[in-house]
């Protein structure tokens, strides 16, 4: 058996089965050339079959890739928002915890990988130590407190760009940093218990290799798995309610819109796809498996928290910052600063001038 082993340390045991009643005599020999019977204690089940951390060959090479891309994406984007001499603006606010929900998603995948890649090819005999140790807590409560507040923080985004579109007249409705900053205080708070939660009992990180709250033994862990699932599943309605509503006001003649407002709203329908792509299909599989109707095992479900669960984690950065020319305004001023792109620096800082100026002359 390609996982069997005599290490004390492993979570599976295999030993051989013989009768010894029947090793007597000329039996002896006959019997003890019998093909070994190994059993494997505790059996193997759906959320620990007896494979590595990541099982496919692809993932171990897509989860770096990924990983590496959430990492240095949204640390780009908090080191040129944080070091912007530009006024903190609500946008700028809400897109730096945006991104340091997925910076945390990006850690975790990297913990996973590194521990996966240590581990490869003899992971049995290093389940119970990750399983059950503060490695396995930590990349569990990275991946819960990072879903839910870059959930929570791209609801927040999209009401503020639709309240924005939707007032865009009335400037004392305008949200203010006053505002939003106990707004996302709640959002952290509430991240923050969400992901203590199974370090206290309710469902539990050491259930799987990839430490994820998967233990559903209790009414009160499926009650939990429900909790942040459906929770997810209203953020989504949110969402795409805002954009359908934003859609709707920016082609309303009546509403004078500022022409950056209509261009985020139309830029940001593509993240509908990716949100649904992200929360989709990890949503109907849990769901099923929470009350106890699994649709996919455990090693298949790996396929789609790599290729779907970090989706947002490595599209947000992009299509919320990098994408948008206030981002490549910022960076290149940034960069101008340490002595490089300093006439592309020059050429983003006339425009913004100018636009400024021209404001400021029509009111």
């Amino acid at each position: 058996h390609p996982f069997a082993t005599d290490d004390e340390s492993s979570p599976y045991s295999y030993s051989t089965i013989f009768d010894d009643s029947e090793m007597v005599g000329f039996d002896f020999e006959y019997d003890f050339c019998q093909p070994k019977v190994l059993t494997c204690t505790p059996e193997p089940d759906a959320f620990n079959p007896c494979e590595d951390i990541l099982g496919y060959s692809f993932l171990r090479v897509l989860i770096w890739f990924i990983n590496i891309l959430a990492i240095a994406g949204n640390f780009t984007v908090l080191l040129v928002l944080l070091t912007s001499h530009y006024k903190l603006t609500v946008p700028r606010f809400l897109m730096c915890n945006l991104s340091f929900a997925d910076f945390c998603m990006g850690l975790y995948l990297l913990l996973i990988a590194s521990v996966d890649a240590q581990t490869s090819g003899q992971y049995y005999n290093h389940a119970i130590d990750w399983q059950t140790g503060s490695g396995c807590s930590t990349a569990g409560f990275f991946t819960v407190f990072a879903s839910e507040l870059s959930v929570y923080t791209l609801t927040v985004i999209t009401l503020e760009r639709w309240h924005t579109i939707t007032y865009a007249m009335q400037l004392d409705r305008k949200l203010r940093l006053r505002h939003a900053v106990p707004i996302m205080l709640g959002g952290w708070l509430f991240s923050i218990g969400i992901a203590v939660l199974p370090l206290f009992g309710v469902s539990s990180y050491m259930k799987v290799s990839i430490c994820l709250p998967m233990d559903i033994e209790t009414s009160l862990s499926q009650a939990y798995i429900l909790l942040i699932l459906v929770l997810n599943v209203v953020a989504f309605i949110v969402i795409c309610a805002c954009y359908i509503k934003i859609y709707i006001a920016v082609q309303n003649p009546e509403l004078v819109a500022a022409n950056k407002d209509t261009k985020v709203a139309k830029r940001m329908a593509i993240l509908i796809f990716t949100d649904f792509t992200c929360m989709a299909p990890i949503s109907f599989f849990a769901i099923s498996a929470a009350f106890k109707v699994p649709l996919i095992t455990v090693t298949n479900s790996k396929i789609l928290l790599v290729l779907f669960y970090p989706v947002n984690s490595c599209a947000n950065p992009f299509l919320y910052a990098i994408f948008t020319k206030a981002f490549r305004r910022d960076f290149f001023l940034l960069m101008s600063k340490l002595g490089y792109c300093k006439s592309r620096a020059e050429f983003y800082r006339m425009n913004y001038f100018s636009a400024y100026n021209s404001n400021c002359k029509n009111g």
